[in-house]
């Protein structure tokens, strides 16, 4: 079965056709624990996200600042596996007929092994994988196992990327580029930052970018004014630690952490709309 990576670029196209930005949100599998995760992230794409990235909770999360790495933590001491997080990318997928990606550090897929791991988010209807941490020249076997089984590559640029780096970069890359908005971790922040838009402007004069290649802007991101103001410059928005807040504020309660999602989406929905 090869993976769903037709689905992702049909999102992009969509969100196109209308003028705005796609939107695309984040959770960790296994938060608070694995069936909410998925009812959670089934929410947030009815709520309007038009993609989730699934991410595969790790021990020692160097892109993630303190709300996602304690969801993580959560996760992990309830004992989550990555056939957890394999069947929380199939169950999201089947019920919302959406593109899933999986988020995840290089370590836990090499460990399991690269062709193993692809030949499995495939089957289970995945539509690619984020590498933050893997480099491209270290990325043959991974890239290889992709595009045997029909799933994007997705690799991080940030602000400290050099125009031959982000050459490199997004020739390697399939699906989106995710380009990190500042130097530093994942976490909510008032501003989203000046080097953002520099960044974007920078990534698209490359040659794979010119030829179609989207680009997305994530870190920091957390409200309905800060994605119209990405949105206005990007072709995604990514969302993660505004939807992780969502959950943990709402403690023991998973029903209105639920809604607290489904509700954070549609607000962010709304913004990708407005394009500041």
């Amino acid at each position: 079965m090869t993976g769903d990576i037709a689905r992702l670029d049909a999102a992009f196209a969509a969100a196109r056709a209308e003028n705005r930005a796609a939107l695309i949100g984040y959770l960790p599998a296994g938060f608070p624990d694995v069936d909410t995760g998925v009812r959670a992230m089934t929410a947030m794409l009815e709520g309007g996200c038009d993609a989730v990235e699934v991410g595969l909770p790790h021990s020692d999360p160097v892109l993630d600042g303190p709300v996602i790495q304690t969801a993580d933590d959560i996760a992990l001491r309830g004992g989550l596996r990555i056939k957890d997080v394999i069947r929380t990318v199939g169950e999201v997928q089947s019920r919302a007929a959406a593109p899933v990606l999986c988020m995840t550090y290089w370590n836990p897929v090499d460990r399991y092994g690269p062709e193993r791991f692809a030949e499995d988010l495939a089957a289970a209807g995945g539509a690619g994988c984020i590498l933050p941490d893997l480099p491209v020249e270290e990325a043959g076997p991974w890239r290889r196992a992709a595009d045997k089984h029909g799933l994007a590559t997705v690799f991080v640029v940030a602000p400290s990327s050099r125009e031959q780096r982000l050459a490199a970069i997004t020739a390697a890359g399939s699906g989106f580029v995710y380009a990190a908005s500042l130097m530093g971790v994942t976490g909510t922040r008032e501003s989203v930052g000046r080097e953002a838009k520099d960044l974007v402007r920078r990534t698209r004069a490359t040659e794979a970018v010119r030829a179609g290649l989207p680009v997305c802007v994530g870190l920091g991101v957390s409200t309905a004014a800060q994605a119209a103001e990405v949105a206005g410059f990007a072709d995604g928005v990514i969302v993660g630690s505004a939807f992780v807040k969502r959950l943990l504020d709402a403690g023991d309660d998973r029903e209105a952490g639920v809604a607290g999602v489904r509700a954070l989406a549609g607000e962010l929905a709304e913004g990708v709309r407005r394009r500041g």
